[in-house]
């Protein structure tokens, strides 16, 4: 008999072990942060069913197949246990071919594409790497602390106010995100101009590699050269941590993100892709 067991806090070891092994035979983690986040504070349920282990929330739901029970047909059985109530949104991370397929299957549209770049950091860091813009006007970069939370949610809010996940970035999630092994102050790039935040670069250092976990700039400064400055410093301060690998990830129709970070030599890695699948 096929068990189903919905669960919330604590995130049990069985998942992280999990997630381990998917992503090494994947090559992408099956759950974005933001899931995990959401599921670290109710935001989510955690879905078991048969080997097939999802993380649902009203809108939304990703889930992962165990590598060592594939092609056995529990995706069918998630998938159509998930698919029933009102509209709800899949992501397939790395978009692999059964993932497709199983989309194809059952009638899910492909509605958003986030593209997964990477590029090697320049060691001695190159010119090009630190920006071109004016440092004069930009004014001072530090790292964050913890009396600059509420200032970045409102600059994060604003900076990705369209975004349909960044700008509803909660104080929670904050914390969450903080209190994470990989979290180092210093990776936390804030962009000042006097007692005003216009810019930061969050890093993510994790397995030897660096993210550029989010980088935002203020409406008000856009076309300043911001967003290149703010990440040749993130370049920069991976450097110095002795990191040769950075990744990221921007949406696949955000032309202007994407033509600065191929500027910087980034690359495609792997793509996830966002489905939808509409109820009857």
């Amino acid at each position: 008999m096929t068990m189903m067991t919905t669960l919330s806090n604590p995130r049990p070891e069985a998942l992280d072990e999990l997630i381990r092994r998917a992503t090494a035979v994947d090559g992408s983690p099956p759950f974005s942060d933001g899931a995990l986040v959401e599921l670290a504070n109710d935001a989510r349920s955690l879905v078991w069913l048969g080997a097939a282990v999802a993380l649902l929330n009203a809108n939304e739901a990703e889930f992962v197949v165990d590598p060592d029970a594939r092609a056995q047909g529990h995706g069918t059985r998630m998938l159509e246990h998930l698919t029933h109530g009102s509209d709800l949104l899949f992501w397939a991370h790395g978009d692999h071919p059964a993932a497709r397929a199983l989309a194809a299957s059952h009638g899910l549209e492909p509605v958003r594409s986030l593209l997964h770049l990477e590029a090697s950091v320049p060691s001695p860091l190159v010119e090009h790497s630190r920006g071109r813009g004016d440092g004069s006007r930009a004014g001072s970069i530090r790292a964050y602390t913890p009396a600059d939370a509420a200032t970045w949610l409102t600059l994060n809010s604003r900076a990705f106010a369209d975004h349909p996940e960044q700008g509803r970035v909660t104080r929670a999630e904050l914390d969450t995100l903080i209190a994470e092994s990989w979290f180092d102050a210093d990776d936390f790039l804030l962009l000042w101009d006097g007692p005003a935040l216009i810019g930061y670069c969050w890093l993510k250092v994790d397995n030897g590699e660096g993210e550029f976990y989010v980088v935002g700039v203020s409406p008000d400064r856009q076309g300043e050269g911001l967003g290149r400055l703010l990440v040749g410093h993130g370049l920069a301060r991976l450097a110095s941590r002795g990191i040769r690998t950075a990744h990221l990830y921007v949406e696949g129709e955000n032309a202007a993100a994407l033509a600065l970070y191929r500027s910087f030599g980034f690359a495609d890695r792997s793509v996830d892709v966002q489905y939808l699948w509409r109820a009857p």
